[in-house]
């Protein structure tokens, strides 16, 4: 598969949109005035501009400090304050000022807190759904240790798609995310899966990875019967991050997402600027039409 030196510049296919327009001012303004946090900021995502001129923005729930040091992520990292009670009313307020049909809510890591913010969690599905009762909710979440009975607390609320990202293959997963792991990500996804409901999960090429790690990788992710898959371009955040080992071509990108559909994942967003929320509402809608053509 063809690829690009880290050395040479950015390559003409990572140009982004730059942030502009009344769409873009409008939900720069919602956020602000609803005093919320969004990964689209703190991750410093390259596709800002674009999803802001559109009127959509991946909402970041319990803070915007996260508990672990993950070395591609680019959000805060320390000891969190304390939790935002009036939270989960103000994210519901600010979905139904956005107008959206698709809700994308994601949040930090709280490994200091007894359920990793589970009731947090739960308690905004409730408040978007009663304030937005046509609106789509996708929840990206961490992986809670582990522990399935606060995973249970999240899923009881109902969202409609569950995502939490593998992000890089099996070898690379202690240097790139310190205290998650393969496997638990696997099998916090594989219990969602058990559950009934639709999965999605995303990975990161760039990374150092081989071809046939990313390979197993989706062998891996079609196994449990993951629904939805992205696949990215690593973006350094800084010197102080994870070094971008290669560029990867839109048609590597093109080719992975040809074998993961033949895997049988049935939506599969390839490409270098996509993000787990990247035209997350055209994925829903894909994937929802597959269902009905499949009943």
């Amino acid at each position: 598969m063809s690829t690009v030196a880290t050395k040479s510049k950015k390559p003409k296919w990572l140009r982004a949109k730059l942030p502009a327009g009344p769409e873009y001012v409008g939900v720069r303004d919602i956020v602000d005035k609803n005093q919320l946090n969004t990964v689209c900021q703190s991750a410093q995502c390259p596709n800002l501009g674009e999803c802001w001129s559109r009127g959509t923005a991946t909402l970041m729930i319990l803070g915007n400090v996260c508990t672990r040091a993950c070395t591609f992520c680019a959000v805060q990292t320390g000891m969190p304050t304390e939790l935002d009670l009036a939270e989960p009313p103000r994210v519901a307020d600010a979905v139904f000022k956005m107008g959206l049909r698709h809700c994308v809510l994601t949040s930090v890591a709280r490994d200091d807190l007894p359920d990793g913010g589970a009731k947090v969690w739960a308690a905004t599905i409730r408040a978007v759904r009663h304030r937005n009762p046509d609106t789509a909710i996708e929840v990206l979440v961490p992986d809670f240790r582990g522990n399935f009975e606060n995973l249970d607390i999240v899923l009881d609320a109902k969202p409609e798609l569950f995502n939490h990202n593998l992000e890089t293959v099996e070898r690379l997963q202690r240097p790139i995310r310190k205290t998650a792991s393969y496997q638990r990500s696997l099998d916090v996804l594989a219990h969602a899966k058990g559950r009934d409901f639709p999965i999605k999960s995303g990975i990161m090429l760039g990374l150092g990875e081989e071809e046939e790690e990313i390979r197993q990788a989706l062998r891996d992710l079609a196994a449990i019967g993951l629904d939805v898959l992205t696949l990215g371009q690593y973006l350094q955040p800084s010197s102080h991050y994870a070094p971008i080992s290669r560029w990867a071509t839109p048609e590597e990108f093109a080719q992975w997402k040809e074998e993961a559909l033949e895997m049988g994942i049935q939506v599969v967003e390839s490409g270098p600027l996509v993000r787990s929320s990247y035209h997350a509402e055209e994925q829903s809608a894909r994937f929802a039409e597959d269902k009905r053509a499949s009943a």
